[in-house]
């Protein structure tokens, strides 16, 4: 099996756009969420949200045009190119038929069903244009990058809600690993949506304040938007052409709860089996791992089981391993929040920083973890953990390394 590596990132995010503006933001503790701006909030009573600001999607696109295609697309095809500037690609780099893609999503285009819903309600059903069907199905959003570049290769969408980010590297991985491409670019992408948002509310998930991970008081999730891109190859052709070598990925872990659709399992069942088939994939063991990118949504439930989890596999170490979440600072983009993680697991084990949680202030006894509290921490980790859970039991770890030069 080929050795895979990150050459490169692209990312649109609520606190900033490119890989270091992104970093930089991340690593200074800048928090994304502010009062939602794209829809009437007043009939909510939550307010918050971690938008995307100042994106120009013209920027990015060279053979499609932006304005007839949704904002998760538009992200995505932003991130794509971003990604391969960082990796220092051109159209001359790659066989178009041996470049794939692959991304996650949860919602895929929504503003199209939300769109369709006030036009048939306001006007009816004869004043939905003809073509709006053709351009809500999630898989709209990998298609539109691999019609940008040219890619003719594997391009496929997961919608595995808020893991989706991870199964889509974890398929790009596969795909490099096996030899079916020799080029991947891999993500996620979803847009900020009145759907998401208005199920979350109705779910009383979302923090009317701000995003506590792992926090005594903390109250709930905040939804997000944006999308990230990694470029995946083999470690041979990476360093043939010379590329920066961000991390190098070792396996993946995915499983299924079937618990119950929006809840996970209460002992951490499915994030244990995910966590461990990365471990085992990888060739790593828990004495391994120097850093776990947590899920740590904010929610009261999730942030214990997912403690109960880590501390069921770690044993002694759970407490001692830095596990931070950025959806402090991120808020929740859903579909694309594992792959930003991956990300910045990546930019960890490449720079020696670990980003951290900000908005902690009182420790919980259930979950007696090390959160990285509020401010970033200088460390060199050799193995990091990336974990994601979502509703309907979707699980996914992905287990990466830092990259020390050598091998093929």
């Amino acid at each position: 099996m080929k050795r895979v590596v990150i050459t490169g990132m692209g990312l649109i995010t609520p606190i900033g756009a490119g890989r270091q503006n992104f970093w930089t933001a991340l690593t200074e503790g800048r928090s994304g969420i502010g009062p939602v701006q794209c829809f009437d909030t007043s009939a909510f009573s939550v307010h918050l949200g971690a938008e995307v600001r100042d994106f120009t999607p013209q920027t990015y696109f060279r053979r499609q045009a932006p304005e007839t295609m949704g904002r998760g697309s538009q992200m995505a095809v932003a991130a794509a190119r971003m990604a391969l500037e960082d990796a220092g690609i051109s159209a001359n780099d790659y066989q178009p038929d041996r470049t794939g893609v692959c991304m996650g999503t949860t919602s895929g285009e929504p503003q199209f069903v939300e769109r369709y819903n006030d036009i048939r309600k306001d006007s009816g059903l004869e004043a939905v244009p003809n073509d709006m069907p053709t351009k809500y199905p999630c898989n709209v959003i990998p298609s539109r990058i691999a019609i940008e570049f040219g890619f003719r290769g594997p391009c496929l969408m997961i919608p595995t809600a808020c893991a989706a980010g991870n199964y889509a590297i974890g398929y790009g991985f596969d795909w490099i690993r096996s030899g079916e491409a020799d080029l991947v670019l891999a993500g996620g992408a979803d847009p900020f949506s009145r759907i998401t948002y208005m199920g979350f509310a109705r779910l009383g998930a979302i923090a009317p304040e701000r995003c506590q991970p792992f926090d005594h008081n903390r109250k709930g999730m905040i939804p997000g938007e944006g999308a990230a891109v990694l470029v995946l190859e083999p470690l041979d052709r990476a360093r043939a052409r010379g590329a920066t070598i961000y991390a190098e990925m070792l396996g993946y872990g995915v499983s299924c709860d079937s618990h119950h659709m929006t809840a996970a399992h209460p002992q951490g069942d499915g994030a244990i089996r995910a966590m461990s088939r990365a471990l085992k994939e990888s060739g790593v063991d828990v004495a391994d791992i120097d850093y776990i990118s947590a899920h740590g949504t904010g929610t009261p439930t999730n942030d214990r089981v997912e403690s109960i989890a880590v501390k069921k596999l770690f044993g002694d170490r759970a407490s001692k391993v830095p596990m931070s979440s950025i959806k402090s600072m991120l808020g929740h983009t859903m579909g694309a929040a594992s792959a930003i993680e991956a990300a910045a697991c990546s930019m960890a084990l490449s720079t020696g920083v670990i980003p951290p949680t900000i908005n902690y202030e009182e420790p919980d006894p259930e979950c007696e973890i090390d959160c990285v509290p509020n401010k970033a921490r200088q460390s060199i980790p050799r193995v990091v953990l990336n974990n994601a859970y979502a509703f309907g039991g979707n699980n996914a770890s992905l287990c990466l390394a830092r990259y020390e030069g050598g091998g093929s």
